[in-house]
């Protein structure tokens, strides 16, 4: 019997008139391009580039920049002093204040709210950039602020609760 590896042109015709409804697939053939995120930090907290890892290995492209003026930075872009923490970031029109996980910037883009931004205050264990071996996660909420403040999301680590 003899093995012979040619493709039919029926096959080829079949394939080729597939790949129209494997585009109507979310995700499929083409990479998710997701905004820039800004990212402004004092060059001492460490914290800071731990958080930029998360993001970064959640497919956003970063720019950090370092400021000693990092009270001014959140008083411009309106922080609200009750919900500040070590750095903040910028991205698709938002302030993105702390550590905030991936998944919350993600929902935030998507649904694009009548706010300023979201934001983690303090630093919490665990939460990203936070997440220390030994540390145990502990829960915290990521807050929608401006014009009110309301919780956005629950998270533990990087996750939803």
């Amino acid at each position: 019997m003899r093995n012979d590896h040619r493709i039919s042109r029926r096959a080829i015709l079949t394939a080729a008139g597939a790949i129209p409804l494997l585009m109507l697939i979310p995700g499929w053939g083409h990479a998710e391009a997701l905004p820039l995120v800004s990212v402004t930090k004092d060059p001492s907290c460490g914290c800071c580039d731990g958080w930029v890892a998360h993001i970064e290995a959640a497919g956003f492209p970063v720019r950090v920049v370092e400021s000693v003026d990092m009270d001014g930075l959140k008083r411009r872009l309106g922080v609200p002093a009750e919900l500040a923490s070590c750095h903040t970031a910028e991205v698709g029109g938002y302030v993105v204040e702390g550590h905030v996980p991936a998944p919350a910037i993600r929902r935030l883009l998507a649904e694009r709210p009548d706010a300023r931004g979201l934001a983690v205050p303090d630093m919490p264990a665990g939460s990203p950039g936070m997440d220390f071996p030994g540390v145990d996660p502990e829960p915290y909420e990521a807050f929608l602020f401006g014009p009110t403040t309301r919780t956005f999301g629950r998270f533990i680590g990087p996750r939803e609760i």
